[in-house]
């Protein structure tokens, strides 16, 4: 019998290669592995970047699992730099054990929104000074100013090192992180 091979619909800066990573994503997003490895052998076969596919999961890594499972970054790197060293068609494994251990991780997406809403407060507020006492002193003029006056280093302390604000006084008791 002659070897039948489908071709595969991918226009690699298209509406199928998009597509494609989306649901890739939104697979591991889901801890479908199954669905998640199918996904990326099509990103496979049909001939994508894999250093494209391995970025993806180094943002996802941080993006979608964060602080659930750190290492999933080190896992995502470790991909990436394999699929640099090694290229097609080895680093093809590297993806594939990427992508079982990061669809398999448990999701955290608590410092992504922490980042997210301490971005929408710069952008809200621009830059609003610095606390004196967090600020940098490397001259007299500057300690008698005020800079980093009671300044603590906390390696050498137990706790909290100030009852002071480190945020800016318009933003003082502003929580961004919320632990799960």
């Amino acid at each position: 019998e002659a070897y039948q091979h489908k071709a595969l619909l991918y226009d690699k800066g298209g509406e199928e290669h998009y597509n494609t990573i989306s649901s890739y994503i939104k697979s591991m997003r889901a801890s479908n592995i199954d669905a998640a490895l199918y996904y990326l052998a099509r990103m496979v076969e049909a001939g994508e970047d894999p250093l494209f596919i391995a970025r993806r999961m180094v943002i996802f890594a941080s993006e979608d699992i964060g602080m659930a499972q750190p290492t999933a970054l080190v896992v995502a790197n470790d991909v990436f730099r394999a699929c640099e060293i090694i290229g097609y068609p080895e680093c093809q494994l590297n993806l594939a054990h990427g992508t079982v251990y990061l669809a398999g991780c448990k999701k955290d997406r608590s410092s992504t929104n922490a980042f997210g809403e301490a971005m929408a407060d710069v952008k809200k507020y621009g830059n609003l000074p610095i606390p004196l006492h967090l600020r940098n002193a490397p001259t007299k003029l500057m300690k008698d100013l005020g800079y980093a006056k009671d300044y603590k280093w906390s390696k050498d302390y137990v706790g909290p090192t100030t009852d002071k604000s480190l945020l800016p006084e318009e933003l003082e008791g502003r929580k961004y992180y919320k632990k799960h």
